[in-house]
């Protein structure tokens, strides 16, 4: 017979393509990865890896097996999803998935209130850009924002919250150096390899030049530090006393932000205590996730 812990070694490094990727996912040491794999591969008597270069390819044998590993994990994580969608006691894990700026700039202070109203539910925020699998129970519950809603897994319970918008900003240091000409231009501060968009370079500010900050929190140091111009969520930008929107810039859409949960999962108690409790906390920022109306055209207020 075979283990699935065993199959969810071998998924863990064929996602990864590295066994210290999937040791660090598994929060084990290499060599256990190592050893799951090879009792795997003696159990189908067949080889499921080549060591390449570049990691840990698939051999053909390997292909097959990725298939009828994924449906294992899936009809594993719906017969927990299944049990556990079928707790009615309160107490427990919850583990909620979002952004890390609506952790930080946005909800914080809702979780420490949600926490206090209940101590028994064992809160975790995961807090990353990654997107987590609901699927495979990796969270509970995900706040995601989205730009079309038919790109949602049918699977998924979705509730649909506010829209989101984003700014250009740039620091009020940076500002003054170009309305003084010290300036003739600014650099582009983007977290990928994007250019601005058109509702940026509309602007009064000519963008030349980038600077790459892939990291949520570096890519904010670098717009507090006068660096360039760069887009914000209207809800973080707008908070930050040291920056001011882009003179000229309109505001782009962001999309909505949703509340999704998966299956059995959603009707347990204390999942529909946080979804009931953070709707109604989302419905009172709308605005704030809109923008001030009085900076909706991009002038810095006086």
């Amino acid at each position: 017979m075979i283990d699935w812990d065993d199959v969810r070694f071998f998924l863990a490094v064929a996602r990864s393509g590295s066994v210290r990727s999937a040791a660090e996912s598994l929060k084990v040491n290499h060599t256990t990865v190592l050893r799951r794999i090879s009792h795997l591969e003696a159990r189908l008597g067949a080889r499921l890896f080549e060591k390449k270069p570049a990691g840990y390819q698939l051999t053909g044998s390997g292909q097959e097996v990725l298939a009828l590993a994924e449906e294992m994990e899936l009809s594993s994580s719906q017969l927990e999803g299944l049990v556990w969608g079928r707790d009615e006691g309160i107490a427990g894990p919850l583990r909620v998935a979002m952004a890390q700026t609506i952790a930080t700039h946005l909800l914080m202070p809702d979780f420490a209130e949600f926490c206090r109203r209940h101590p028994e539910i064992e809160l975790t925020i995961l807090s990353s850009e990654a997107t987590v699998n609901l699927t495979n129970r990796e969270a509970d519950v995900a706040l995601r924002v989205v730009i079309d809603r038919d790109a949602l897994p049918l699977n998924l319970h979705g509730l649909q919250g506010p829209e989101l918008r984003i700014g250009a900003y740039l620091s009020r240091s940076l500002l003054e150096q170009w309305s003084s000409g010290a300036l003739p231009h600014v650099p582009w501060v983007t977290k990928g390899f994007d250019e601005p968009p058109e509702w940026v370079s509309c602007g009064d500010i000519p963008i030349e030049g980038t600077f790459r900050a892939p990291e949520t929190a570096t890519h904010l140091a670098a717009l507090r530090q006068g660096i360039g111009v760069g887009t914000l969520p209207r809800f973080v930008g707008d908070t930050e006393p040291g920056l001011v929107h882009a003179p000229g810039t309109l505001d782009g859409s962001h999309g909505a932000l949703w509340i999704l949960s998966q299956g059995e999962t959603r009707r347990t108690k204390r999942v529909r205590l946080f979804i009931d409790f953070i709707s109604q906390r989302l419905a009172e920022y709308a605005p704030r996730l809109l923008g001030s109306p009085s900076e909706v055209a991009g002038v810095p207020e006086k």
